[in-house]
C-alpha cells in the first residue's frame, strides 16, 4: 500500500516553512489504518515484547491497537500532570527551553521488554525521553517503531543506540 499517497501534507502548519504530515487521512481510511497497524505489529511479532508504550498523544493511536493485536500491555507516556498515580518524570531539552514526560512508576517492571510506538520520528527528542523513562524504571527498550520518519531531521542519529523501524520516509521537507 502506498501510504505516502494517503498522508495529507499541509504547508505552513503549524507555522510558516513547515510541511505538516497529517495522518488523519490514514486513520479515517479503514484499509490504510488496518494496514499500518498490521505492519507495525508484524515488525514486533518476533521480538518477544512485553509492553507497548505510546507517547502522548498520537503514540496512543499507533500503540494501543498494536498492543491489542499482539495481546500485550499498553502504557501511555504523558505530559506532566496528566497521570493520576505516582509518576516518574524525565525532562529533556528543546531548541528553546525544556519539556518533560511522565509515566506511572508501576507501569514498567524491571526486565520488561518494551517497544515504543509513535506516529512520527522527527528529531527523536520525545521518544528518547520516553526510552530514558522506561530504562529508569528497569525496562529494556527493544524497538522504536513509527509510521513516518522525517529523515532529513536526523532523528535516527539521536536514537542511534536503539533499533528503529519506520513505514514511510520523507528525505526532504
Amino acid at each position: 500500500m502506498d501510504l505516502k499517497s494517503l498522508i495529507r501534507e499541509i504547508q505552513d502548519f503549524p507555522k510558516e516553512g513547515i510541511s505538516f504530515k497529517d495522518i488523519t487521512t490514514v486513520l479515517n481510511n479503514k484499509d490504510a489504518f488496518k494496514y499500518v497497524i498490521d505492519q507495525l505489529s508484524e515488525q514486533l511479532k518476533d521480538l518477544n515484547v512485553d509492553v507497548i508504550v505510546g507517547p502522548e498523544a498520537r503514540g496512543f493511536l499507533m500503540g494501543a491497537p498494536v498492543a491489542y493485536k499482539l495481546n500485550k500491555a499498553f502504557v501511555p507516556v504523558r505530559k506532566p500532570g496528566k497521570l493520576p498515580a505516582e509518576t516518574a518524570r524525565y525532562e529533556y531539552k528543546l531548541e528553546y527551553g525544556t519539556d518533560a514526560l511522565e509515566i506511572h512508576k508501576d507501569a514498567i517492571k524491571p526486565g520488561d521488554r518494551v517497544a515504543i510506538l509513535d506516529d512520527l520520528l522527527a528529531t527523536g527528542g520525545t521518544v528518547l525521553a520516553a526510552a530514558k523513562l522506561i530504562e529508569e524504571l528497569g525496562g529494556q527498550v527493544i524497538s522504536l517503531n513509527f509510521l513516518i520518519e522525517l529523515s532529513f531531521l536526523k532523528g535516527r542519529e539521536t536514537l542511534k543506540d536503539y533499533h528503529v523501524e519506520t513505514l514511510v520516509q520523507y528525505d526532504e521537507e
